[in-house]
């Protein structure tokens, strides 16, 4: 039996020597590498975080004590360490492991993480709410560099240094690197500033001087000076946390040194550690972008590049992206750290002083765009569905109230497969509808992806077109720049008695359970504004009319239809086809749309039972 099968809790880690823990990191590594090869996940990032989730679980007393993993789509060790190692192969498949934190699958997992920059204030909240009870237990927050670009996170530490709580907040660093000499120094220096010795000096010396204002100053000021030469923590100091670091977060008995001595202490501590993406697998260690999200691979041969196939939504958004830059010389690309993701790459490439990536910052990307657009340029935001939600305010406030010219590129809309329901674009259509100024389209393909983005782009005002993730039907996508007319939805099938309205994707699906019924089918395109002569003429002509969406039935856009409906003064029967009001688990897509009722034939049994009640 080797180390990994003998650890079904962290309470086993504990039981191990240093060396056997140094073990164990490399039969995690094995581990993992085979394990995401048969399901596909996040291998990189969790490939780096080895030995600091050792070193965690290790020194803190957890599930009493609370991590706070920032996005938790680096926590497979942590799931393989807590007791989840038989159920791995099940990793964001259907009904299987989630690929992030998740509270009601494990009491390890003590925060649910999909979107980043949230775990420093949850942890901040946990200490709170500890001291508050009376409860003697740590709280860490472990969040990445690219997270640390969010403005809540700073929020949240300006929070923190303010009312001196028992927190720790670790950065893990993967972009930075140490050379052997700095790092050897550092390790020295953050062992010797997060020991007892140290802080007890140090507290001593402050009652001591406290009397001698200006030698005490001066002492800070020297302290502070020494601390800033060799780290960079002069930031958070200022925040009023005592800064650690950086240290090498691959040596583990650094790592568990460090940990040791910090959990004795009080108030806000800040470690800097540094990783590698894709340590202990060179393929990663090469290429860890490449390697950040991965499908199921061969582990000796490595991701390979996919060969033909038809082009996804996002490669449809990106060739248009091109074109519509080459025509106007006003458009600029803007992404908050999703350039790969949404397709921004070969734009980047192609216009770099037109390209912005502003890093994870929704919120500020919008009213970003919002400055771009009152100069007279024209933005477009490639945002996933999901991470727009982040910026409400500032899609109403900033661009909407202002009736600004700022496009958004909804990547991502509708269900999303193995990423589950914290990447799940399921509301975007309900809070878009209600904000004045928009325009609001869904294509239903391939090529009326690429005219709605070229009508939203030419429209003058706030425009959003939303589409799916991976591919559409394989529509013929012609070349050009043509736009649609706005407002317009077409009728793609005609039947009798039942109409079927469809917005965007769930088109396919209509037209097939029409064959069924016999029923007409029309593809709406436009969420807002609203095809009002084409619902009429429906309503007037069948008997019963059924919208369908890829978007939560609340709000969405069978409820923008039936308010037509009553404003025209018809009282048709109606059926809201869409997503459930509840989270939809991960699962393979054609799985999940049939379990809500989405593929053809829960369309045509929806529509069945509706006629026969």
């Amino acid at each position: 039996m080797n180390l990994l099968e003998r650890i079904d809790s962290p309470a086993d880690l504990r039981q191990l020597s240093r060396d056997d823990l140094k073990e164990l990191a490399g039969e995690l590594r094995a581990f993992m590498i085979d394990s995401v090869s048969k399901t596909g996940g996040h291998l990189a990032s969790n490939l780096g975080v080895v030995e600091l989730t050792l070193a965690l679980h290790t020194v803190y007393d957890t599930p009493a004590d609370r991590i706070v993993w920032d996005v938790g789509h680096q926590t497979y060790v942590h799931k393989i360490l807590t007791g989840r190692r038989g159920r791995m192969h099940t990793l964001r498949q259907t009904d299987g492991l989630s690929g992030f934190t998740k509270r009601d699958e494990s009491e390890y997992d003590a925060f649910i993480a999909g979107h980043s920059s949230t775990s420093i204030s949850a942890a901040l909240g946990m200490a709170a709410a500890a001291k508050l009870k009376g409860e003697d237990r740590r709280c860490i927050a472990v969040i990445g560099d690219g997270a640390m670009t969010a403005g809540m996170a700073f929020e949240a530490l300006n929070n923190a240094g303010a009312m001196d709580a028992n927190l720790l907040v670790i950065l893990n660093d993967n972009e930075m690197s140490i050379s052997p000499n700095v790092g050897a120094l550092s390790s020295y220096l953050t062992r010797l500033l997060s020991g007892r010795v140290y802080n007890t000096m140090r507290r001593q010396g402050e009652k001591l001087l406290s009397s001698l204002p200006v030698i005490q100053e001066l002492a800070k000021k020297a302290e502070e000076h020494m601390k800033g030469m060799v780290m960079p923590g002069t930031l958070f100091e200022e925040f009023g946390f005592n800064y650690l670091g950086p240290i090498d977060g691959h040596d583990l008995d650094t790592l568990i040194a460090t940990l040791t001595n910090l959990k004795q202490l009080t108030g806000p501590q800040f470690l800097h550690v540094v990783t590698q993406k894709g340590k202990g697998y060179q393929p990663a260690e090469a290429n860890p972008l490449g390697y950040h999200g991965v499908g199921k691979f061969d582990p000796d041969l490595g991701v390979t590049a996919k060969a033909g196939g038809k082009p996804s939504y996002t490669q449809i958004f990106s060739d248009w992206l091109v074109d519509m830059a080459a025509a106007d010389p006003k458009l600029v690309g803007i992404t908050p750290a999703m350039c790969e993701g949404s397709g921004l790459t070969r734009f980047a490439q192609t216009y770099p002083e037109r390209y912005f990536d502003v890093g994870i910052a929704e919120q500020h990307a919008l009213t970003y765009a919002a400055g771009v657009a009152c100069e007279g340029l024209k933005p477009v935001v490639a945002i996933y569905s999901t991470f727009l939600q982040r910026a409400y305010d500032q899609l109403i406030h900033d661009i909407a109230l202002q009736n600004l010219p700022v496009m958004l590129a909804i990547d991502r809309a509708g269900l999303v497969g193995a990423d589950g329901p914290t990447h799940a674009g399921a509301f975007d259509l309900s809070f878009l509808r209600c904000v004045p100024n928009m325009l609001i389209a869904a294509p239903s393909d391939e090529n009326e992806c690429r005219r709605l983005l070229t009508t939203a782009y030419r429209h003058n005002g706030p425009s959003a077109v939303r589409y799916p993730r991976g591919t559409g039907p394989g529509a013929q996508v012609e070349p050009g720049l043509e736009p649609l007319p706005v407002g317009r939805g077409r009728i793609r099938r005609e039947g009798k008695g039942v109409a079927l309205l469809a917005f965007g994707a769930p088109v396919l699906a209509a037209l097939a359970a029409a064959e069924k019924l016999d029923a007409s089918v029309a593809d709406m395109r436009f969420v807002k504004p609203l095809d009002r002569g084409l619902i009429e003429a429906l309503a007037r002509s069948h008997s019963l009319l059924v919208t369908v969406e890829e978007n939560t039935v609340a709000g969405g856009a069978g409820e923008a239809v039936a308010e037509a409906l009553a404003e025209l003064g018809l009282n048709n029967p109606i059926l809201h086809l869409g997503l459930p009001d509840r989270f939809v688990e991960q699962g393979e897509p054609a799985v999940l749309l049939a379990r809500v009722g989405l593929d053809a034939g829960g369309i045509e049994a929806a529509i069945r039972k509706k006629l026969a009640d």
